[in-house]
């Protein structure tokens, strides 16, 4: 076979035929491309993805671990290091130069393995958000990913589908496209298959559709004609390149917090360096490499240089143990407002309820029936009132109430090799079908009639018209209507009563009104059906204008059962205090009715329509929404109003949606949610989060784990800040009180003594920063986070409770490592009998358990750190891992020597664990105290 895209002209195939581009692409446009030539297609062109950029090199990623204010501070202080060892004249090791070097290297490596594990992550996410298009394959319609689009597939557009390719178009009918993206055109743009007479400007191109476009309205199918950076859009991709993901705004926070911390420890090091000059004796070169040193250190050693990348971690993490539970979070930054949403805005169907549309009533002129069974198997009877069966009269208007709604619709329903019965397309449009199997008219039917035309429905009609060629009557044309009752209602103007035709009058309509108020009131949602037979030549203007003079026949009561877990769900949310709010295209009886089965609102609850809503003005409708919790028959409008009202209310909403018109609601909202099984593939795109099982109660697990998610967060920076501050706080109180805990005595004019040396901070800061961090990231939940109210979002992540708990933690550690080292030295408030050497090593060692045993104390500041003592294996293996890692420092012979340690006997390893405990012992009594103090509340 020739090279397709050699048998084309691809750059504007809008001038050829459809039937040349079939031809030239080699495709039958009724069955598609086969398996066999995608497949060998695909492998030839590649995939259907524009150009994106490069990430940096390997090298380049590496070096990146070193581009930082604080590696520069530590390799000047490798250099003065050196220097000074030069001028000494080389008599040793430079240990703590290659000691520092070493300290590098390691940060570099956990550094570079954080970042990278956080960008596996997030590129996984990306693929479970991917574009999906639905094309003709085999014969078959099929949904695949838009990257393994051909040319030559055959694409099948629906409202709501983003466009995958560019593509020539076969057929279209009201087809509506939204280009704003590629052309800058506001509006959709109307389309159409007939072939331009010449080239036209892209903008003009109306026998095109192009990648990156969304179907606003109508249906169509077009050929596949360019892909990749060969579509219109990849001409442009260079625009798209220069795109960058935005910091959230945790991430723009912590990075704040890392510039004051920068800052103060910058002066915290000077004030230490300068006193360190002023109370001890300076006066070599070496003493003063040791003050430069220490400045370095302390300064690296305060500030928790990994901070951000193990943010980015966590955060990814949390989004992948989400989309394991059926919520795809596509931006990191939606985990933080999660936690924060005090209202969710509902869709009832499919959302709160099973999505198993069953048509349980029908009523026509000549009377009523019952339908038994649920779900999608057609198996079930008709009862009529007082009979077991139908008569004949009342199920031939039957056959054309529920023939004429599957005519008026788009559904499939098939049966699976294991028997049961699977729909495609809308569950609303589907139960047409399901009944009318049960009936046995489908067969009939399907034979009888051929379409040759649609009106498609859009949220704003409320319904839908086809038009059929009837070949039992001579292949005269019917138009053929589906939609909400009062609008078919009003434009009907007769009525079916057997085989006869009469007046749709006052009378008559009142009565058919009475039957929809009857329906709904038990809870079930109503769909009409009306025909006209069309005038030879009347198809030809294809509009609303043909949707008049129709010939009601009958109302269908169709049920959706609520979701079990959708009321224990929203029971969770109400105690989490999230108001839930439905909003629904309904009947206000019906929305209503399941309102109050779901535990939303009471039976007697106020209800908004749409009708209601463009009556009111904006401050109107500001007081409308603190009390509102059920809205019915809205249109997306509507939805975007409600969002903006409760926001300037100062609530944080999420919105669910799933037509194409609910994207701008879905862009409005703090967190969009768009549905992963009905939604449109705009919005998809528009949303922050997809649920993959469009159940309700997915949302309200996705709001726990984000509480959870953000908790850990505040965990994290509760350590790590904690335990950077006792580091900070040792040498400063250390060198300030020397000579009150016997360093001062220790010196014997020998020059500095410092409670402890520049590598053993880098040192403590390598071991206890990354790995607890990293496991309190993934820490289960501690207590019930439903049980408070959300977030505020003004609330600063790192509140002043918080500060105050680093300080005072920060504290206890310094107290607890320098009260050790008093122990051991001669001198001071206690007297001891060992050198600086001993003293400074169970000092050192003291710090590190305090920094271990604050790994579990940081989990909660209410919450007993005993409680749930064993939760986190993660947390465990890291504290575990840095304890070996301390006794290797102070038992190896060549770690003694790089670290300035000496072996400890193993009374002195439990003096080390009884003073680093301490801060276990005082978290705990704080803690208790708050317990107390908000039980007497």
């Amino acid at each position: 076979m020739a090279d397709p895209t050699e048998l084309i002209d691809l750059d504007d195939p809008s001038t050829g035929s459809p039937e040349e581009a079939a031809s030239a692409l080699g495709v039958d446009p009724a069955k598609g491309l086969s398996a066999h030539d995608a497949s060998e297609r695909l492998a030839r062109f590649g995939s259907n993805e524009l150009r994106t950029v490069k990430g940096p090199p390997l090298w380049r990623r590496i070096l990146a671990q070193f581009r930082d204010p604080l590696v520069y501070l530590l390799l000047a202080a490798i250099a003065v290091t050196l220097a000074i060892w030069l001028i000494e004249g080389e008599r040793e090791w430079p240990v703590d130069a290659l000691v520092i070097a070493i300290v590098i290297l390691l940060n570099a490596v956990l550094g570079f393995v954080e970042e990278s594990k956080a960008a596996s992550a997030v590129a996984a996410l990306a693929k479970m958000t991917a574009v999906t298009s639905s094309v003709m394959r085999d014969g078959r319609r099929q949904r695949i990913p838009a990257r393994e689009l051909v040319p030559g597939d055959v694409l099948l557009l629906e409202e709501g589908d983003a466009v995958g390719a560019d593509a020539r178009l076969i057929l279209a009918a009201s087809l509506r496209v939204q280009e704003a993206s590629l052309t800058g055109e506001s509006e959709a743009v109307a389309k159409d298959a007939a072939t331009l007479p010449a080239p036209a400007a892209l903008a003009d191109r109306t026998s095109m559709v192009f990648k990156g476009t969304a179907v606003a309205q109508g249906t169509g199918r077009a050929i596949v004609t360019a892909i990749g950076m060969r579509t219109e859009m990849g001409r442009i991709a260079t625009m798209l390149d220069e795109t960058r993901e935005e910091a959230t705004p945790l991430q723009r926070e912590v990075a704040r917090l890392g510039r004051i911390l920068g800052t103060s420890v910058v002066i915290i090091a000077a004030v230490v360096m300068a006193t360190l000059i002023i109370v001890q004796p300076v006066e070599t070169p070496n003493d003063i490499a040791t003050v430069l040193l220490l400045g370095v250190s302390l300064a690296v050693a305060a500030v928790p240089e990994g901070l951000p990348a193990i943010l980015s971690l966590v955060l990814a993490l949390g989004v992948q143990r989400m989309a394991a539970h059926n919520a795809v979070v596509k931006k990191l930054s939606s985990v933080e407002t999660l936690g924060s949403a005090t209202v969710i805005c509902s869709d009832k169907t499919g959302t709160l309820t099973r999505s198993q549309m069953t048509i349980q009533r029908v009523i026509t002129a000549s009377g009523e029936s019952r339908v038994t069974g649920t779900g999608y198997s057609p198996h079930g009877t008709f009862e009529a009132q007082g009979s077991a069966s139908l008569d004949d009269a009342l199920r031939a208007e039957h056959i054309v109430v529920l023939s004429g709604g599957s005519l008026a619709g788009n559904a499939g329903l098939r049966m699976l090799a294991d028997g049961t019965w699977a729909i495609d397309g809308d569950p609303t449009e589907a139960a047409f079908l399901v009944a009318e199997k049960k009936l046995g008219a489908d067969t009939r039917r399907q034979a009888r009639f051929e379409r040759t035309a649609e009106l498609p429905f859009t949220s704003e009609r409320k319904m839908m018209s086809t038009i059929e060629r009837d070949r039992e009557h001579g292949g005269e044309l019917v138009l053929i209507a589906k939609g909400a009752p009062d609008v078919l209602m009003d434009r009907c103007t007769g009525i079916r009563v057997r085989m006869d035709i009469r007046p749709f009058d006052d009378i008559v309509r009142a009565k058919a009104r009475a039957d929809v108020e009857r329906l709904s009131n038990d809870a079930l949602r109503t769909l009409a059906v009306a025909y006209r037979p069309l005038v030879p030549g009347e198809e030809a203007k294809l509009d609303g204008s043909l949707e008049r003079d129709l010939i009601f026949v009958g109302t269908v009561g169709i049920i959706d059962p609520p979701r079990e877990e959708a009321a224990i769900a929203i029971a969770e949310a109400q105690r989490a205090g999230i108001r839930v709010v439905m909003i629904t295209g309904d009947h206000p009886r019906t929305a209503a009715r399941i309102a109050a089965q779901l535990g939303i609102t009471s039976n007697d609850a106020r209800v908004l329509t749409g009708t209601d809503l463009d009556a009111l003005d904006d401050m109107q409708l500001a007081r409308a929404v603190r009390e509102t919790q059920v809205y019915a028959r809205v249109a997306p409008v509507h939805k975007l109003r409600i969002v903006d009202a409760l926001q300037t209310d100062g609530e944080i909403v999420a919105m669910t949606g799933d037509g194409v018109n609910d994207a701008p609601a879905l862009k409005s909202a703090d967190i969009g949610i768009a549905m992963g099984q009905t939604g449109t593939e705009v919005t998809k795109e528009a949303a922050k989060m997809i649920l993959a099982d469009d159940n309700f109660a997915t949302i309200v697990a996705a709001v726990r784990e984000g509480r959870a998610i953000f908790d850990n967060i505040r965990k994290f920076l509760r350590y790590l800040l904690s335990s950077n501050m006792g580091e900070v706080l040792t040498v400063f109180l250390g060198v300030v009180g020397a000579g009150v805990i016997g360093l001062d005595d220790a010196s014997n004019g020998a020059g500095l003594v410092l409670p402890l040396l520049a590598t053993q901070i880098l040192w403590i800061n390598l071991i206890t920063d990354s790995g607890p961090a990293l496991a309190m990231g993934v820490d289960p939940e501690i207590g019930d986070v439903m049980e408070r109210p959300p977030r505020r979002r003004s609330s600063p992540t790192i509140d002043a409770r918080m500060w105050r708990d680093v300080l005072s933690l920060g504290l206890v550690m310094a107290l607890a490592a320098l009260g050790t080292i008093d122990i051991y030295l001669p001198g001071g408030l206690v007297e001891g009998s060992h050198d600086i050497d001993h003293a400074r090593t169970a000092g050192f060692t003291t710090l590190v358990f305090a920094q271990l045993f604050n790994a579990f104390c940081a989990r909660s500041d209410v919450i007993s750190a005993f409680t749930h003592w064993f939760a986190n294996r993660w947390l465990w293996a890291a504290v575990l891992l840095s304890a070996l890692l301390q006794v290797a420092v102070i038992h190896l012979s060549p770690l003694n020597a790089a670290f300035g340690t000496v072996p400890l006997a193993l009374d002195d390893w439990l003096i080390c664990l009884a003073m680093g405990s301490a801060v276990l012992w005082f978290s705990e009594g704080r803690k208790l105290l708050r317990r107390r103090s908000t039980m007497s509340l």
